[in-house]
């Protein structure tokens, strides 16, 4: 039973891009490693790297740490750890995909090219210099919610649509581009794909606005960094803290992020406490008289209905397995 007072548990952020030969016997060895040490999460594993962000007691995620780090190829791989008082997950999803962060660009391979890689203490000393630009390469529904002081945001729902703004960012060329995500990941494709089009200078957050907010305090982020777990948001600036989000209802300022409680439309939206009173949880006055609108949820977070959820599920039998895997060599 999980202890809901005391932060017994870590969630993890991590990603690597590394050649991985073999990735889709690779998935299944990873998937049932982490099913050994009971972790929740989201993992997806390419030829390019691993990605994932999972949650676990924390002498089981030590183990997976350990585990993950004693293989040659994830030695540079770090992780960043935040403590909680339970899964940040409902579920385990390991999957092979054809990139570890869906940028529609499979060519470009960080591990071979990517901007300088900043640590949080020197982004902090580099970012208010005239000569740099601050670069947000995050969707609109994460940099609405908190991002760094005079921040470049873009106008884009999907990482994939990046590659579409370049044409935009040509007037920075000059200029040194620091650019930030939540973790680093998006990042290193991001920094990667403005070298390949001609920008010189270009730097990223090592870590992320996690790893920020754990060794720099993350000062000067306003508002909340969106995550993708259970949490949907959390606090960065222990510095000068601020809110910038606007409720969806009422725009008033609210940082309170929630799901509106009519399952179809389901939107993930800054709705502030008053408005989530009077409109039942949800983001409209169409939603509050739906009929799928949901019981009201102070919480506002409302979870995906597991719909006979196995963890085994699409695992191979251990023979399969090894005949796999002695294909593959």
């Amino acid at each position: 039973m999980e202890n809901k007072t005391m932060k017994d548990y870590y969630v993890l952020l991590y990603y690597c891009f590394t050649p991985i030969e073999n990735a889709a016997v690779f998935r299944e060895e990873h998937h049932r490693l982490c099913l050994s040490l009971n972790l929740r999460g989201r993992i997806i594993i390419a030829e390019e790297g691993l990605n994932g962000t999972v949650s676990g007691l924390k002498a089981d995620c030590e183990k997976y740490m350990e585990i993950v780090k004693a293989d040659p190829r994830f030695d540079a791989l770090e992780f960043k750890i935040e403590e909680h008082e339970g899964h940040a997950f409902q579920k385990l999803n390991v999957r092979y995909k054809p990139e570890i962060v869906h940028a529609g660009l499979p060519e470009v391979k960080p591990y071979e090219k990517t901007g300088k890689h900043l640590e949080p203490d020197e982004f902090r000393k580099l970012k208010d210099s005239d000569d740099v630009v601050i670069l947000d390469v995050r969707s609109n529904y994460e940099h609405k919610m908190g991002k760094f002081k005079n921040a470049v945001t873009l106008d884009i729902d999907n990482f994939r649509e990046f590659p579409d703004k370049i044409k935009d960012l040509e007037q920075y060329k000059g200029k040194k581009v620091l650019t930030y995500c939540t973790g680093g990941i998006k990042c290193e494709k991001a920094s990667a794909y403005l070298l390949e089009n001609g920008f010189e200078d270009v730097y990223q957050l090592h870590g992320g606005i996690i790893k920020y907010g754990i060794e720099a305090e993350g000062e000067d982020f306003e508002g909340k960094c969106y995550v993708f777990d259970n949490r949907v948001t959390v606090d960065v600036n222990k510095v000068n803290p601020s809110v910038v989000s606007e409720c969806y209802v009422c725009g008033t300022k609210s940082d309170h992020m929630v799901n509106c409680a009519n399952s179809v439309c389901n939107r993930h939206a800054p709705i502030c406490e008053s408005c989530m009173v009077e409109m039942e949880g949800t983001c409209s006055h169409e939603c509050k008289e739906s009929p799928d609108k949901r019981p009201y949820n102070m919480e506002g977070y409302y979870a995906k209905e597991q719909n006979g959820y196995n963890p085994y599920r699409g695992l191979k039998r251990k023979e399969e397995l090894a005949k796999a895997q002695q294909n593959a060599e």
